[in-house]
């Protein structure tokens, strides 16, 4: 089996880029320390910022897709359902989707999302 970076690095740069000059781009940094709590707060995190600070929202949002299309070229299919802000059954259906993810697919992904959010942690240094 040979070893795979899926771009992670790639994608990490061009996700900073997008909002480079933009308030969000410190967001890189919470997102690194969410994490740790899971990948529904994760994805949660995009709503909670929804009403205060759409562009935040937004790369939220754009890493979550990221993150999704990068397990999916692993062989992972992350739910990803097309949610609205203002739906809570939808939040409910796809947090308990979150949920109930195999255990060992949940662990790679996870492992995925920080290096994901390291190397942008390491691009927002770059480029501040």
């Amino acid at each position: 089996m040979a070893w795979n970076s899926y771009n992670l690095d790639q994608a990490a740069h061009d996700l900073v880029l997008k909002y480079k000059g933009s308030d969000a781009l410190n967001q890189g940094y919470k997102m690194r320390m969410t994490v740790s709590y899971g990948l529904e707060r994760f994805w949660g995190e995009q709503f909670r910022l929804q009403n205060s600070d759409q562009t935040k929202a937004k790369y939220w949002r754009d890493t979550w897709q990221e993150l999704v299309k990068i397990m999916a070229t692993a062989g992972v299919n992350l739910p990803n359902d097309n949610v609205s802000a203002n739906n809570t059954q939808q939040i409910k259906a796809m947090a308990d989707k979150l949920w109930n993810f195999d255990q060992e697919q949940r662990k790679v992904a996870i492992a995925v999302l920080t290096q994901l959010t390291e190397s942008m942690v390491w691009w927002t240094q770059r480029y501040k």
